[in-house]
C-alpha cells in the first residue's frame, strides 16, 4: 500500500511537471524558454544504465544549445522498472532504459533475449546481432504497437548466477531459489531445471540473499559488484547462458510529435551511445 502510495503521488508530480512544461515540440523556442525531456532508468548511480542516462542527458543539452533539459531518475527514485515502463506508456516520462525482463510482460516476444544459450559467446558479436539482425527490426514494430518507440538495444554483459552451492550442472538447481525478473520465459526456464524461480524487485535482491529467503540470483557482472551480492554468496558462476539487454524506449506519441530537427538529433545521439555503451559495459565487466 506504501508503495503504490509512493507511486501515485509520483504520478501526479510528473503530471503536473508536464503539464506546466513547454509543450512546442521545436528545439527553436523563444529566447530563454526551454522544455524538459524525462528518461527513467532501473539501476544505481554509476551502473552502465546510467551512464548511458548521464551521457545522453550530456549530449541533448550540449546539441540543444541548453533548450532541453534532461531529467535522469535512478532506479526507485519515482517508482519500479515496471512503474518507468508504464510511464513511458502513459507518457508520465518521454524515455526510459528498461530490460526485456520488464517490458516481456506487456510485450512477450521480448523474452526472446532470455532463451538460454541462444546468443553468441562473444561480447562483439551481440552488440552486431543487436544492431543488424532483421529480427530485431520486427520486434521494435511489434513494440510500437504497444506504445514504445524502442531507439536502441545495448548490451550489458552475461548474466551470471551467484549462489552459496555450486551449480555446475541443471541438476544442481534441484530445489534452489533463485531470484529473477518476472519474465515468464524466465520462471520457466529455471522451473525446468529444477530450481525454484522467485520474482523479487532489484532492490530488495540484497536483503532477500541476506535473511536466506533466496539462495540465489542472476545479473551481469558489474551489477553483482555496485550492488554487493558477493558479500552474501559464495559462489560466482559464469555459464554464458544469456546477456542482460536493455532498451532505450520513448513514448510512441511524444516521439512523432518532435520535430524533425530533434529527431535528427536524437538520432546521431544514440547512435553515439551505442558505440559509447559498449566500452562502458566492458570496462565495467572485466574491472568489477
Amino acid at each position: 500500500m506504501k508503495k503504490r502510495l509512493l507511486t501515485l503521488i509520483s504520478c501526479a508530480i510528473l503530471s503536473l511537471g508536464i503539464l506546466s512544461g513547454c509543450s512546442s515540440a521545436d528545439i527553436n523556442t523563444s529566447a530563454g524558454e526551454t522544455k524538459t525531456w524525462r528518461i527513467g532508468h532501473e539501476e544505481v548511480a554509476g551502473g552502465v544504465q546510467d551512464q548511458y542516462a548521464m551521457e545522453f542527458k550530456r549530449l541533448v543539452e550540449e546539441r540543444s544549445n541548453g533548450k532541453i533539459e534532461v531529467e535522469v531518475y535512478r532506479a526507485n527514485e519515482i517508482g519500479s522498472a515496471t512503474d518507468y515502463l508504464e510511464f513511458v506508456q502513459g507518457g508520465l516520462l518521454n524515455f526510459a532504459l528498461v530490460n526485456p525482463g520488464s517490458s516481456g510482460t506487456t510485450v512477450p516476444e521480448n523474452n526472446i533475449f532470455y532463451n538460454h544459450f541462444l546468443l553468441p559467446e562473444d561480447d562483439r558479436d551481440v552488440q552486431e546481432f543487436l544492431k543488424t539482425s532483421e529480427s530485431i527490426k520486427l520486434l521494435n514494430e511489434i513494440n510500437e504497437e504497444n506504445e514504445m518507440k524502442v531507439l536502441d538495444w545495448f548490451y550489458q554483459g552475461y548474466n551470471a548466477w551467484t549462489a552459496n552451492n555450486e551449480i555446475r550442472k541443471p541438476a544442481d538447481f534441484k530445489g534452489v531459489s533463485i531470484r529473477t525478473m518476472q519474465s515468464p520465459l524466465i520462471v520457466a526456464s529455471y522451473s525446468a531445471y529444477g530450481a525454484n524461480p522467485t520474482p523479487m524487485p532489484y532492490m530488495e535482491v540484497y536483503s532477500g540473499l541476506q535473511l536466506k529467503q533466496i539462495d540465489a540470483q542472476v545479473n551481469p557482472i558489474f551489477a553483482i559488484q555496485e550492488m554487493g551480492f558477493y558479500e552474501v554468496q559464495k559462489y560466482l558462476i559464469q555459464a554464458k547462458q544469456d546477456g542482460f539487454i536493455s532498451g532505450m524506449i520513448a513514448n510512441k506519441d511524444y516521439y512523432d510529435k518532435l520535430s524533425s530537427q530533434e529527431r535528427e538529433m536524437l538520432k546521431q545521439i544514440i547512435e553515439e551511445l551505442n558505440k559509447f555503451i559498449y566500452d562502458v559495459e566492458i570496462e565495467l565487466n572485466e574491472k568489477d
